[in-house]
């Protein structure tokens, strides 16, 4: 018994004392005690022994282990209904706003790893090349693939035999460039067996993937690599689907034996003719493998116009769009992809930049959202604005609706093109550089509209201060609830090579239908840019465009972010 009375007991002591009834504000009074029995029993005052509950009496009057710890609850914080019903409309408010704006990432997060588990990402890198000609500006945005029918004198001529066609030929299609003065990206791929590279230019307003091929060639430039010679078997014949889809607007007689014919019309006037080929291509997929798939791509043996131009360092377009034959659509018809297709160009025109087919390197949070069109044009990447303003200068969309307005995104073009109305107000609102020391410089004709300063300029940099943010607002008029893409100086600039600053934003009332305002390379550079076509939206998130990665977890879930790479 004795030893056991020797053991420390540790017990708890908790006072609360009530305020008196004449000033409830006082709040109450709470005091927490901690004792033990292993020290001598101090004197306790007679007020000590009164504010103890008469059931705890047995508890022997044992000494303090530590200061007495105090709470003050105030009470006119909830003294008022109004004050209480307050805070409970604050903390419903923020809960819907959290649901709005993350329920959605959720859902990805708790899906993303089973929808991604048999799909494949593919990786392209995107590379400058030589510049091309002075004042020759990039632009393919509204080509029309307007298939030709071949009469029989025709099919004579162009026909392949295997005296005319290489048998175990191949090629690969890189993409690389720059804004300027380069005028387009480009990567490449390995085509045929042995497969062979060749450089093609990303095109996301293109169907049609097509490499320059010897069939021989009526028209070609000298591209960077031998021309691509086609297998008599490759040639795709006219009842194939995908045939079918090329030639679905084809007029004239239909001829089921013959060699599938296409023609390409570009917006600016440029176009290409051929054959389509099925080929075996070869990919790199994010884990560092390569992956052989057959896919069918045009056998472009007559080229017109500016074109030839740019095929001085290239070999051809990858058709980027949302059209069946497109490669991204073509990849995900044969489960090798979701069709998803990936860009992020650098603002560092040595950088390049990435590419990506699949939708394994789009982050599960971060990106803006915003919902496809499907007219006019269902294979076109376009959306609708709603509001766009030159810093806080308001500017007129011009579109097919005075309220709403269209926006297409095009890696085709190499920079931005505005509704007329649009760009006559914008340049007014540039006047205003001219006192800043600013100077026009009719001189150069890099682009309508350059600027001159005292020294010559080396980076957009030096001059961004004297320039305002673009802001395109989509979704609602309302600025809290819309989704903005926010375009920086560096994003509409460029700089000549006499050092002057120019505006890379050009009059687009006669390209396309006029109507659309075109987001061009210079304008997407700095950002991630998604076209999911699983979900018929485009999304944009800023980034250094380095290398690709993807954040997989939202941070204060589980309190760290993976970047890594797959």
């Amino acid at each position: 018994m004795d030893s056991e009375e020797s053991v420390p007991q540790l017990r708890g002591v908790v006072i609360i004392t009530l305020p008196p009834p004449d000033n409830p504000s006082l709040g109450k009074t709470i005091t927490a005690f901690t004792v033990t029995n292993d020290s001598p029993q101090p004197h306790q005052t007679p007020q000590e022994n009164d504010l103890i509950p008469q059931e705890q009496n047995a508890v022997p009057e044992l000494p303090l282990q530590s200061p007495p710890v105090q709470f003050y609850i105030p009470r006119p914080l909830f003294d008022s209904p109004r004050k209480l019903f307050g805070l409970l409309g604050i903390a419903v408010l923020a809960l819907l706003l959290y649901s709005s704006v993350f329920s959605h990432t959720v859902q990805e997060l708790r899906n993303s790893k089973e929808d991604r588990e048999d799909k494949k990402t593919l990786i392209f890198p995107l590379y400058r090349k030589s510049s091309v000609p002075e004042n020759d500006i990039e632009f393919k945005l509204g080509r029309a693939v307007a298939s030709i029918y071949a009469d029989k004198k025709n099919i004579n001529k162009k026909s392949f035999s295997a005296n005319t066609v290489g048998v175990d030929s191949s090629s690969i299609f890189p993409v690389r460039g720059s804004v300027y003065p380069d005028g387009l990206y480009f990567t490449y791929m390995l085509v045929g067996s042995p497969p062979r590279p060749y450089y093609l230019d990303i095109d996301t307003g293109s169907d049609l993937t097509w490499i320059q091929c010897d069939a021989p060639c009526s028209s070609c430039a000298k591209g960077a690599n031998p021309l691509y010679k086609p297998r008599i078997e490759s040639i795709l014949p006219s009842k194939d689907p995908l045939c079918k889809e090329i030639q679905r607007n084809q007029k004239g007689a239909y001829c089921e034996a013959c060699q599938c014919d296409y023609e390409i019309e570009y917006a600016d006037r440029s176009s290409s003719m051929g054959v389509l080929a099925r080929d075996e291509l070869q990919l790199m997929i994010t884990n560092g493998s390569l992956t052989k798939l057959n896919v069918v791509f045009g056998c472009a043996y007559d080229q017109q116009g500016l074109l030839l131009n740019t095929l001085v360092q290239t070999d051809g377009i990858l058709g980027l769009s949302r059209a069946k034959v497109s490669l991204p659509s073509q990849l995900a018809s044969q489960k090798i992809i979701n069709n998803v297709v990936g860009h992020c160009l650098a603002t560092d025109a040595g950088s390049g930049g990435y590419m990506f087919l699949g939708d394994d390197l789009v982050p599960n949070w971060g990106m803006a959202w915003v919902p496809m069109l499907d007219s006019p044009s269902i294979d076109f990447y376009h959306t609708a604005i709603v509001k766009m303003s030159y810093g806080s200068s308001l500017l007129s969309l011009g579109g097919w609706d005075s309220q709403v307005g269209r926006a297409l995104f095009d890696t085709g073009s190499s920079y931005t093109y505005f509704t007329k109305q649009a760009y006559i107000e914008l340049v007014a609102s540039l006047k205003e550089v001219s006192n800043m020391g600013l100077i026009l410089d009719s001189s150069d004709s890099t682009l309508p509209l350059c600027w001159r300063a005292k020294l010559p300029i080396r980076s957009v940099m030096d001059v961004k201060q004297y320039f305002k943010t673009l802001t395109l607002q989509f979704g609602s008029k309302w600025w809290i609830a819309s989704t903005k893409l926010r375009i920086p100086p560096e994003g509409y600039l460029i700089v000549s090579k006499k050092g002057n600053i120019c505006l890379g934003i050009l009059d687009g009332s006669e390209v396309h239908d006029g109507s659309t305002i075109i987001l061009g390379d210079i304008s997407m550079r700095g950002q991630l840019i998604v076209y999911d076509n699983i979900n018929q939206r485009i999304g944009w998130a800023k980034s250094d465009c380095v290398k690709p990665r993807r954040i997989k977890t939202l941070p204060f879930f589980e309190g760290s972010v993976d970047l890594g790479t797959k």
